[in-house]
């Protein structure tokens, strides 16, 4: 079947399209099972205003119809974009800086101190999962090269993945508005951003050296057997796992935890906890996760 078939007339018009309760409930499941987003009922209008446009460009007369057009064989591209269209993508820089203050003044002395001792080698690895545009990852990067500059002999890899995309291609182009730098602190806008010129006058555009560290994937949280090797260092999975459902939700924080090393810390966002995993683990600020009992990295344990 094709869209745009005599069977699926085109649709004209403007606006949102019907969505019966049943039709609802479809896409209900079929979002779970793909992504492991939880769309509630408060999200039916959602799901119409961000879709609409989807299912009138396939030409395409419901959503019916359109849900068939998705679940067919062959038509795994129209399912991510379904997915990018669901998909919400709320971000900004050194987004809650309390998070960013521990990694100063906690986890940044601790890796020196232990990298000096031979507990750990100097090489960082970081996953910003759900990277949304990009500003996470580059808040990221910009925190751990002004702690370990190149030539200090740190070597340093932010991974920034999304299960989105548009959000993906927006995150590697490193540009933004000029208005989004509100949230980078002044010294690190000054040494890490350059400022747009002529064509791009309005714009700031990350600097060479972020994007020497970073590098971009995409990923489903939901499909573990497409997820990055660890360990990371530092994991930061923030405001992404209050879509989930819950068993998706618990699955999916246990394998986070799985990729931490045990000196390693999940980030979380101010609204997530670590309800329903099966992994033990602490909390050792509001938000932040480590394991229970913490051993270095390369050790060893008793002889």
């Amino acid at each position: 079947m094709r869209a745009g078939s005599s069977s699926e007339a085109i649709v004209s018009g403007v606006g949102p399209l019907p969505l019966s309760e049943r039709e609802f409930s479809l896409f209900q499941t079929l979002v779970e099972r793909e992504a492991g987003i939880h769309l509630g009922p408060s999200k039916q209008a959602l799901l119409v205003g961000r879709l609409s446009r989807r299912v009138r460009a396939l030409g395409l007369t419901s959503f019916g119809a359109y849900y068939r057009f998705v679940c067919m064989r062959g038509n795994e591209e129209e399912r991510v974009r379904m997915l990018d269209c669901l998909c919400t993508n709320e971000t900004h820089f050194f987004r809650e800086p309390g998070q960013f203050e521990f990694l100063r003044q906690r986890v940044f002395p601790e890796w020196t101190r232990r990298a000096a001792q031979g507990l750990m080698t100097r090489r960082v690895r970081v996953w910003s999962a759900g990277c949304s545009t990009g500003e996470e990852p580059y808040s990221l990067a910009m925190a751990l090269l002004s702690h370990f500059p190149p030539g200090s002999g740190w070597e340093l890899e932010v991974l920034a993945t999304d299960l989105s995309t548009w959000a993906l291609e927006r995150a590697r182009q490193g540009l933004w508005p000029v208005e989004r730098a509100a949230g980078i602190p002044r010294p690190l806008l000054r040494t890490f951003m350059l400022k747009g010129v002529r064509g791009q006058e309005g714009w700031m555009k990350a600097g060479p050296e972020l994007r020497a560290v970073l590098r971009f994937a995409r990923v489903n949280l939901n499909e573990e057997h497409g997820w990055p090797e660890g360990p990371f260092e530092l994991i930061f999975c923030r405001n992404v796992l209050i879509y989930f459902g819950a068993q998706a939700r618990a699955r999916v924080l246990s394998s986070l935890l799985r990729r931490l090393p045990p000196t390693g810390y999940l980030f979380l966002g101010h609204a997530e906890s670590l309800t329903g995993s099966a992994e033990p683990a602490r909390c050792v600020a509001p938000n932040i996760y480590c394991a229970k009992s913490p051993q270095p990295v390369g050790g060893g344990g008793p002889a």
